[in-house]
């Protein structure tokens, strides 16, 4: 399995309406006080593919207290 590249700049769908639905521009155009929520189901499968090595494992451990 070779190296996979996201680059908005290589996209043929760059500055288009395509951008508002895709997840790079949706996880990219947060600002940094800005909470990304995930779901149950969407975070079962990002452990999934963490798992098989095809995301980073997710590093988050929340506060107690």
């Amino acid at each position: 399995m070779s190296d996979m590249t996201i680059d908005c700049d290589d996209c043929i769908r760059q500055h288009t309406s395509t951008c508002d639905d895709c997840v790079v521009t949706f996880i990219c155009s947060r600002s940094a006080d800005e909470a990304l929520v995930v779901d149950v189901t969407e975070r079962l499968a990002l452990r999934q593919l963490g798992a098989v090595g095809l995301v980073p494992e997710l590093r988050h451990v929340p506060r107690s207290g």
